[in-house]
């Protein structure tokens, strides 16, 4: 009878905390509403970003970021659009995620411009007479050898095209504590109330934080796959929507969804020249608020799919990367320069 008794204890107690995450993780901790944005203009100020030619990553970041919050304010009025920044000023990135997650946003874009190391090149250019010696003392006798002699120079890398970045599923534990740390702000009255008999460290407190991290790598994929989508519709070439295995700090820092666009390849000249005109830069933010207007309806409707295409872009990448074609554009490391 005991025994009964404890089974039977046990099975409520179990069912009871099922039902409470099930509550809870479809009530208020599952928002299908886009309110707020951060917009991160990336680098500013000291952090100049990549340089290219005649431009900074920073400036260009600055102006796209400034029309895609003018552009969004028109298209979508019911949503509010806070900066990182509006001038050449440098936020840190702590000063970013805590904005951010103060605000109670809902996503984060940071804009940002790639960068890829010249390619080196040499060639010989002939031979020059080298003198040297053998032996001691008398014996000493002096020779001479020729020895080839090369230039050196190099060349804009090739490398083209945009990214959007999500934070890496092995970084999850550093959403996690994002959200831990902020519980207070991004959650309203009635999540409170649901989680305040929860001890931090307890079992069921930890399952719903998975699943909110789960939640957020879910539609950060689906934007991120969205962008990258549209870029490719207005013949941009797309290098897909990527985890970052490592860096960007911001994207883990922050308690909701969130995404980092790499708009093209500033060391390519042709690139860096699309990137500071106003055709190119209006491209870009129309880009962003249509795959916005198309995640907005997904996020509405319940209709976001499973992340599952973003590892296929990234077994994709991984293998092109190894493939003789791959050669010249082996120093285009996809890591955003500078910190993020």
């Amino acid at each position: 009878m005991k025994k009964k008794f404890l089974g039977i204890l046990l099975l409520w107690i179990v069912s009871s905390s099922f039902l409470e995450i099930r509550s809870f993780n479809q009530g208020a901790f599952q928002k299908n509403t886009l309110k707020t944005i951060v917009i991160d203009a990336g680098h500013g100020g000291r952090d100049e970003g990549a340089p290219g030619d005649y431009s900074y990553e920073k400036d260009i970041a600055l102006a796209v970021a400034l029309k895609l919050r003018d552009k969004i304010t028109r298209e979508f009025p019911e949503i509010r659009v806070i900066m990182t920044r509006t001038t050449d000023s440098y936020p840190t990135l702590h000063e970013r995620a805590d904005l951010a997650n103060q605000s109670k946003a809902d996503l984060f874009i940071s804009i940002h411009c790639n960068s890829a190391d010249p390619i080196r090149h040499s060639e010989q250019t002939g031979y020059r007479t080298e003198t040297y010696y053998r032996g001691k003392g008398k014996k000493r006798k002096k020779y001479t050898h020729k020895v080839p002699t090369y230039r050196y120079w190099t060349t804009p890398n090739p490398a083209e095209g945009t990214e959007t970045y999500i934070w890496a599923a092995h970084k999850s534990e550093a959403k996690e504590v994002a959200m831990r740390e902020n519980e207070s702000l991004f959650v309203d009255s009635s999540t409170a109330s649901s989680m305040k008999d929860f001890d931090m460290d307890s079992p069921q407190k930890r399952i719903l934080y998975a699943l909110k991290t789960q939640q957020y790598f879910t539609r950060s994929a689906n934007l991120a796959l969205t962008v990258e989508d549209e870029f490719k519709k207005i013949g941009r070439i797309s290098r897909e929507a990527r985890q970052r295995q490592v860096g960007i700090w911001v994207l883990q820092a922050t308690a909701m969804p969130s995404i980092l666009v790499e708009t093209g390849y500033i060391s390519n000249p042709r690139e860096e020249n699309y990137l500071n005109s106003e055709k190119g830069q209006n491209e870009i933010t129309d880009v962003l608020v249509k795959a916005l207007g198309r995640y907005k309806y997904s996020l509405e409707n319940n209709t976001l799919i499973p992340p599952a295409a973003i590892e296929a872009a990234n077994d994709s990448a991984a293998a092109e990367t190894n493939t003789p074609a791959a050669a010249a554009d082996a120093d285009s490391t996809t890591q955003p320069r500078g910190q993020q």
